[in-house]
């Protein structure tokens, strides 16, 4: 149908309004403030400054009318769908019938997509917004089923909606929206910070919010939304939000800065840029704590595209879903373009200094993701495509990869950072679940947090998402140490119940090297363990002590599993206590029976998500592991983790007999030496003696000496906040500078202080002369 020339000139006038998303203090004194916010948003929505004739927008702009076209075609209204086969009844028919309209609205508004102001598909979308509010979306509904959908997943969309046809819409429908919203999120979801409405879920449910006052003309209903943002911001001592640490935890007790901490920052951005300069500018000076966090919270997560699973919570299970209509794999690459994406919107707000190296971050992660291109993300609109491409052309140069330590001790991980590889460590405690599930997701992730270690040393970005979860054996995750008792799906409950009663969890660091502990106790068993890892410049030290089961079945602990792709050929060489495997890195295991297999496993995402495809996939796998055997009883292990070393390496490390010294792996203390670095590190799960440090309580050091000088850093992972006395036996002349923590208490022969910790797992410095 060829569109009428009223139509083309809404689509333009439209099209014109889309640039208008910035005005002069002036300008705005002289516009509507409403129409100027909802040109505004739908510039940040909808994209600006692109070429939709040019690549790879036209393409993405041709997709959108296909689709378009496609919803179209097949809508066909009953009074409990709109769509066959998305029924309004749970999961998720109502949301994805919006999502669908609002694809039909973006094809009609924007240009280059075949359906540009065609008056017909316009009347669909009319008629398919009318269907859902007559017959479920309207304030005569009580809601049922999953509360995201009424509350966050469909009016977001339907604001959207009727921001981008708000000329077209009239006032009835207008009215119609505005009223469903404030039905589904009424005052008390905003006025009370608990429950459902912290943390990211607080973000969008002030984002559907303050668009609904912008599109409304209700000036309260945009300053509800604005002070409703002001609990999100300030730093929390347990719970959801982030924590001065840099953690982030959604749903209690779940690391979750992948997923949730990314709708946190995108929404954050939106609303952001869309009230800045208005009478509803978000002027909370806590905001600061949200640009901060970039570079403290987000960016130490984020490897060359891809954002770490451990922070992704049950998002790790849902590759491609049945219901996706672009086909989007949904990966920790998927997961971090989105970051990158939201942190390139947030951008805007920023200082110029911190625009700068945000743009500089972004720019070097699209330049290192070489396994799904950041600039022609599939799941990107042409919005984000403009943003990051604007970025991607910026005159700033890209940042390489940072090198150092970061360790998240409110949410139970800890990322190293080195030259040439990043691992990264997946601990549980009695403030961190085990793994979540929930909504028919990631029923098998049991011993997610049982000490994993996921690590990526030079091409091997897709490690974890090439079909790693579908096909992956559950039971030997790298790094943990498990009973091999068989579990049930859900295993210890849903949404983070699954949380042991441990609570000795974290470490200490100095930025580069760190010293990190977990007391484990295995999920459905009566496994218990101490798990040590010192993390150091080309290596991490692997310990293991007081592993104890009574289960009746074998204990093993996985020194790692590598996924080596469809078919693999990568060569496993093995020499005396070390193996190396071609294209990955190398492991020293001088101790104990080194166990190996290579096989093929295959799976669907179905197999581990209900709303995934049950398209079924094989992937080769390297396993190496340690048999504990069946009840042991204070059972130990020792290896040490080699990421991208070559083979001659790995021997070499392996013969060298004075490189490390381990100076304890017994149930209640682990330590280490290694003279070439100058370190000497401890965990201490109870009192008492590692090598020359003594601690009088449960604690974590790490001793680096350099020359004539050193550096004790101490943290108290119990979080008692009791008094921490720690001695170091060695010479020491002066203390050149210590925190205020740290109450030095004698130097000379030896040196010993007092530290007080507080609750927070921090690390505490002191900086010494030595005799």
């Amino acid at each position: 149908m060829t569109p009428s020339r009223r139509a083309l000139l809404t689509a333009a006038a439209l099209a014109a309004a889309l640039g208008r998303t910035a005005v002069t203090p002036a300008r705005a004194e002289a516009a509507d403030p409403y129409d100027t916010l909802r040109a505004r948003w739908l510039g940040i929505a909808l994209g600006t400054g692109y070429d939709p004739a040019a690549e790879p927008y036209a393409g993405r702009l041709a997709e959108t009318g296909t689709l378009a076209r496609g919803f179209q075609q097949t809508m066909a209204p009953t009074p409990t769908s709109l769509w066959p086969g998305q029924s309004f009844d749970p999961p998720g028919g109502i949301t994805r019938s919006y999502s669908r309209l609002w694809t039909m609205a973006q094809a009609y508004v924007q240009p280059g997509t075949g359906a540009t102001a065609d008056p017909a598909l316009l009347a669909d979308v009319l008629r398919g917004l009318d269907h859902l509010s007559a017959t479920v979306y309207h304030p005569g509904t009580t809601p049922y089923g999953n509360w995201w959908e009424w509350q966050i997943g469909s009016p977001r969309l339907l604001m959207d909606i009727t921001a981008a046809l708000y000329e077209q819409l009239g006032q009835a429908r207008i009215d119609a929206a505005c009223a469903a919203v404030d039905h589904f999120i009424p005052d008390t979801l905003l006025t009370d910070y608990s429950g459902t409405s912290t943390g990211a879920n607080r973000v969008d449910l002030c984002r559907s919010v303050a668009l609904r006052g912008v599109l409304g003309r209700a000036p309260d209903r945009i300053a509800l939304a604005r002070d409703a943002l002001s609990p999100v911001f300030p730093y929390v001592t347990s719970g959801d939000g982030l924590h001065a640490d840099g953690s982030f935890v959604q749903h209690t007790w779940v690391a979750y800065s992948g997923t949730y901490g990314q709708v946190l920052l995108d929404g954050l951005g939106r609303l952001f840029a869309l009230l800045a300069g208005s009478d509803w500018e978000v002027t909370d000076p806590n905001r600061r704590i949200v640009l901060d966090s970039v570079e403290r919270a987000y960016a130490p997560l984020i490897h060359d595209g891809l954002v770490m699973d451990s922070v992704n919570g049950r998002a790790i299970s849902r590759g491609y879903l049945r219901n996706d209509d672009r086909r989007v794999m949904r990966s920790d690459h998927y997961h971090g373009h989105a970051l990158i994406a939201a942190i390139a919107l947030l951008a805007g707000g920023a200082s110029e200094a911190e625009r700068d190296r945000w743009h500089a971050l972004v720019k070097g992660w699209i330049q290192r993701d070489t396994v799904t291109p950041v600039l022609t993300s599939r799941q990107f609109g042409v919005a984000d495509l403009a943003r990051l491409h604007a970025v991607a052309q910026s005159p700033v140069p890209a940042a390489d990869e940072p090198v150092g330590h970061h360790l998240f001790a409110a949410m139970d991980r800890a990322v190293h950072r080195r030259p040439r590889f990043v691992v990264n460590i997946a601990m549980a405690s009695d403030r961190i679940a085990h793994y979540e599930c929930g909504n028919g997701e990631n029923p098998r992730g049991w011993h997610t947090g049982a000490g994993m270690v996921s690590w990526w040393a030079d091409g091997l970005g897709d490690q974890y998402t090439d079909w790693y979860w579908p096909t992956v054996d559950w039971y030997r995750l790298p790094g943990t140490t498990v009973s091999t008792r068989r579990l049930p799906d859900r295993a210890g409950g849903e949404w983070g119940e699954a949380r042991p009663g441990a609570r000795w969890v974290g470490g200490t660091t100095d930025g580069e090297y760190a010293a990190i502990g977990q007391d484990l106790e295995g999920l459905g068993s009566t496994l218990r363990a101490r798990k040590a890892w010192f993390c150091l410049d080309d290596a991490v030290v692997c310990l293991g002590a007081g592993i104890t089961c009574s289960d009746g079945v074998p204990v093993e602990t996985v020194v790692d599993n590598r996924n080596l792709g469809e078919g693999g050929t990568q060569a496993l060489v093995r020499g005396p206590g070390w193996a190396h495997l071609e294209g990955h890195g190398g492991w020293i295991v001088p101790y104990g029976r080194l166990r190996t297999l290579r096989e093929d496993r295959g799976g669907a995402w179905a197999d581990i998500n209900t709303t995934s495809t049950t398209e079924r996939r094989t992937r080769r796998w390297q396993t190496l592991w340690l048999d504990h055997g069946t009840d042991p009883r204070d059972a130990t292990y020792r290896y040490v983790l080699m990421p991208g070393a070559s083979r001659r390496q790995v021997a070499a490390r392996a013969a060298d007999r004075r490189w490390l010294s381990v100076l304890a792996n017994v149930g209640d203390r682990q330590a280490v030496h290694v003279p070439s670095l100058g370190v000497t590190a401890a965990v201490f799960w109870e009192p008492g003696t590692a090598g020359p440090l003594t601690a009088g309580a449960g604690a974590s050091v790490l001793v680096r000496r350099r020359g004539r000088t050193a550096t004790l850093c101490v943290s108290e992972p119990p979080r008692t906040g009791e008094p921490l006395e720690i001695v170091w036996d060695h010479p020491v002349r002066r203390v050149a500078q210590a925190d205020e923590t740290v109450e030095i208490l004698a130097t000379g022969p030896r040196l010993r202080l007092c530290v007080t910790p507080g609750t927070e797992c921090r690390t505490h410095r002191c900086e010494v002369v030595l005799l």
